[in-house]
């Protein structure tokens, strides 16, 4: 409810509403495309005058396959005769671009559509030394860290196959999915502020999670710069009872099979010695915690863009100085949250190994039930990277984008230091998900970014309204998949249909030299809210 409140009072009562109306009225399609032109197989360049005040070009990288879902969002929103939704993903990558102390260029990647402020896909990095730059929550996405996270296992298909109906269900009992679920792990007022503090530093204390899952964890599972003193008391009250939690939406725990490995030497240093080799992959978020924080900035921030006369091409992104009060404030709650996320993920870890062992009558050790890696794709950190031939700290926020770091770089685990940042990518239900491995041309091109998954192709709406519910379950039963979900609509919500090809997704970052593929896995049983 409080969303679609605040997405009604920042569009509708900003000027996103009357940009919008303008441009629609004053340019065609093709007069929009003009500013956008092909420089290379796998990539656009949008022009720095596509949209009022831009301070630096766009890039999106979309192969020829993606670019036609990528410009017909464009041509709808040229077309319609309402004013309604979100700007379509190009527009808001060069509204992205039009913000105060942006470097270089604001970059779309091939899973990119359009989303709250910033388009989903979106990576913009700021100077942490120009008092001008921002911060925004629109950058980030209310579910602050969501995340993968890919355990392994040393059983193989053949093994799990015929106990699969059992297992999904074991697994459906132990981890509490849907709306509103609550969580299984004891949880008290100080536990949740430490939660919050310390992120998997509390949860090994706690016995949730092994000493080395943490070492398999992007930012090693905590932030130091979390400030729990600054999420408000009604975050925790929603966070208090979800700790372990799946939610609904995309998230998911899917049981998987290594289908195709791409890069055998990256494989073995992540355990994966072979095709058909069982692993479980856990999608999800920081629960109504990380969206309360989210949704209390955007509050803070829209005073704060008035007393310091920041103008923005669209309302939704609204932002604060890095600097000021409101920007320490966010970025304080928003690590405590992306703590919260990664507590989160590990207690599912913990629930997930109980239901193993107990199905295979066998202890999670002796499963060899290994956190492979853990990755945020929805977050903003400080990092350097080199601009200008300097090396400079910038402020980057990756909105359902992954960071992917280059072999050698120091933020990486040792295990991982000759093969790159292993990058987690979820595919949708019924659908194939990879880990790719970060490079060096990622780490100059996009600040180590890459894709985050499929990216939606249509809205939830319209997929309940095509696709049946039985028709859904009939293709997860054809390919062998089995399926336990609390709530059936989304089931059509979640169908392959309603996203984009995966595989062209990771494909265009594996040409484009930006992510290399590494594994291929396929699902054989999904677990969702």
């Amino acid at each position: 409810y409080q969303r679609r409140v605040f997405f009604f009072f920042f569009f509708f009562f900003s000027p996103s509403f009357f940009f919008f109306f303008t441009q629609k009225m004053s340019r065609t399609l093709q007069q929009e495309m003009a500013y956008i032109t092909k420089a290379s197989p796998h990539s656009y360049n949008i022009r720095h005058d596509f949209a009022p005040n831009m301070r630096v070009p766009g890039i999106v990288y979309v192969n020829d396959e993606l670019s036609g879902l990528l410009f017909d969002e464009l041509k709808h929103s040229v077309g319609r005769g309402d004013v309604g939704g979100f700007l379509p993903a190009l527009r808001q990558i060069a509204n992205v671009a039009a913000l105060p102390g942006i470097v270089r260029h604001s970059i779309g990647l091939p899973d990119v559509h359009s989303g709250y402020g910033f388009a989903i896909g979106n990576v913009a990095a700021f100077d942490m030394n120009n008092p001008e730059a921002i911060v925004s929550p629109g950058g980030v996405g209310f579910d602050i860290n969501c995340g993968v996270r890919l355990i392994r296992t040393n059983l193989m298909a053949d093994e799990v196959i015929p106990v699969q109906e059992k297992l999904a269900q074991m697994l459906f009992d132990h981890i509490p999915v849907g709306v509103g679920s609550q969580g299984v792990i004891p949880t008290s007022s100080g536990n949740l502020a430490e939660a919050l503090e310390m992120g998997m530093d509390w949860s090994v204390r706690e016995g949730y999670s092994w000493a080395e899952d943490k070492e398999h964890c992007e930012e090693y599972g905590r932030m130091l710069s979390a400030n729990p003193a600054k999420v408000s008391a009604r975050a925790r009250q929603r966070g208090l009872p979800q700790l372990g939690t799946l939610g609904a939406g995309n998230h998911y725990a899917e049981i998987q099979v290594v289908d195709e490995i791409f890069d055998r030497f990256a494989a073995k240093k992540m355990g994966i010695e072979r095709r058909g080799q069982v692993c479980v992959m856990i999608h999800s978020g920081s629960r109504g915690l990380g969206h309360q924080v989210a949704t209390d900035a955007l509050m803070a921030m829209e005073r704060a863009m008035s007393r310091d006369r920041i103008a923005v091409n669209d309302r939704q992104l609204a932002c604060a100085r890095i600097a000021s009060v409101e920007g320490q404030d966010y970025l304080g709650a928003m690590a405590a949250a992306a703590n919260y996320a990664w507590v989160n993920r590990a207690s599912m870890t913990f629930l997930t190994r109980q239901a193993f062992g107990k199905c295979f009558n066998q202890s999670p050790d002796d499963l060899d039930m290994h956190v492979i890696y853990d990755v945020s794709h929805n977050i903003a950190k400080v990092e350097e990277h080199m601009v200008d031939g300097r090396p400079t700290q910038l402020l980057v926020h990756r909105k359902g984008a992954t960071r992917a770091f280059p072999p050698h770089h120091p933020l990486i685990p040792v295990d991982y230091q000759f093969t790159g940042q292993p990058v987690l990518i979820g595919g949708t239900m019924g659908t194939c998900s990879y880990v790719l491995t970060g490079t060096e041309t990622g780490f100059v091109e996009t600040w180590g970014s890459t894709c985050h998954g499929a990216g939606r192709a249509s809205s939830r709406c319209k997929a309940r309204k095509n696709l049946s519910y039985q028709d859904v379950l009939s293709f997860l039963s054809d390919h062998g998949i089995s399926i336990r979900v609390a709530s059936p609509k989304l089931v059509m919500e979640e169908a392959p249909e309603s996203y984009k090809d995966v595989s062209a997704v990771v494909n265009t970052c594996h040409a484009a030299g930006i992510s290399n593929k590494a594994i291929k896995l396929r699902p054989i049983a999904v677990i969702k809210g």
